[in-house]
C-alpha cells in the first residue's frame, strides 16, 4: 500500500516539475510575441513524462514540431529529463512577416490549460497526503 502511494507521489511530483517547466516555456513565448524572428517553443509533455519513467507508453499529445532538421538535433541534445526537457520549435498556423512564430491566442490557451493542470496535480498530491494521514491517525 505504501509503495503504491509513494509511486503515485513520485509520479505526481515529476508531473508537477514538468508542468512548471512548461509554464516557463509558454511564458517566454508570450513575452516574446512581438520579438522579430522569435521562434515559439514547447515540449511534448506526455513524451517527456514517459521518458522520465512517469507514464510508460503514454501517447504524445503536443503540437510542437520541427521546422527544420537541424532544430531538433540541436535542441534534443539537451536531454529528456524532468529538469531538462527537449524543446521543439512550434510550427505556426499562419506565418508572420517578421518571422515570429508565436501565436498569442494559442500560447495563452496553452498557458491557461497548463496552469489548470498544474493546480489539479497539486490538489491530487494534497488529497493523497491527507488521505494517508487520516489512515495513519485512524480517522
Amino acid at each position: 500500500m505504501l509503495d503504491r502511494f509513494l509511486h503515485s507521489i513520485q509520479f505526481q511530483g515529476q508531473a508537477l516539475t514538468l508542468r512548471a517547466d512548461r509554464q516557463k516555456v509558454l511564458a517566454a513565448n508570450i513575452a516574446n510575441a512581438d520579438t522579430p524572428g522569435y521562434k515559439a517553443r514547447d515540449f511534448d509533455f506526455a513524451k517527456v513524462l514517459a521518458d522520465t519513467g512517469g507514464a510508460p507508453g503514454a501517447a504524445t499529445v503536443s503540437d510542437a514540431a520541427r521546422t527544420h532538421g537541424i532544430h531538433r538535433s540541436a535542441i534534443a541534445a539537451r536531454g529528456t529529463s524532468a529538469s531538462d526537457p527537449a524543446l521543439l520549435y512550434r510550427s505556426p498556423e499562419q506565418a508572420s512577416a517578421d518571422g515570429n512564430t508565436v501565436e498569442l491566442d494559442r500560447e495563452r490557451a496553452n498557458f491557461a490549460d497548463n496552469a489548470v493542470r498544474y493546480e489539479a496535480t497539486l490538489r491530487f498530491i494534497n488529497g493523497g497526503v491527507r488521505t494517508m494521514l487520516s489512515a495513519i491517525r485512524g480517522e
